[in-house]
């Protein structure tokens, strides 16, 4: 999958997602749109998905979801590890 077909979610309001789901879809990408979250967007980007799945692109569905854990450093110093998520949205 190329990374122009790619959503990082961050810190923003849901919504901003949920509209860029659907101009990547706009754009001509054919194989699909991921939602990448790491630590606490996580739970955005379930939201983003589903609010896109239900509301904006119906004939949607969700055909992949990979989870992990990537190490992450530190302001501090160090690393830590932060779990993660790829959601692929796609055509039925």
């Amino acid at each position: 999958m190329v990374d122009d077909n790619v959503v990082f979610v961050g810190e923003k309001e849901v919504m901003n997602y949920v509209l860029a789901v659907p101009t990547q879809f706009n754009k001509g990408s054919e194989e699909g749109v991921v939602l990448k979250a790491r630590g606490r967007a996580i739970s955005r980007a379930v939201d983003a998905a589903e609010i896109v799945r239900n509301r904006f692109l119906t004939n949607l569905d969700i055909l992949d979801i990979t989870t992990g854990t990537e190490e992450v450093e530190r302001e501090e110093g160090g690393t830590s590890n932060v779990s993660a998520i790829m959601i692929t949205l796609g055509k039925k």
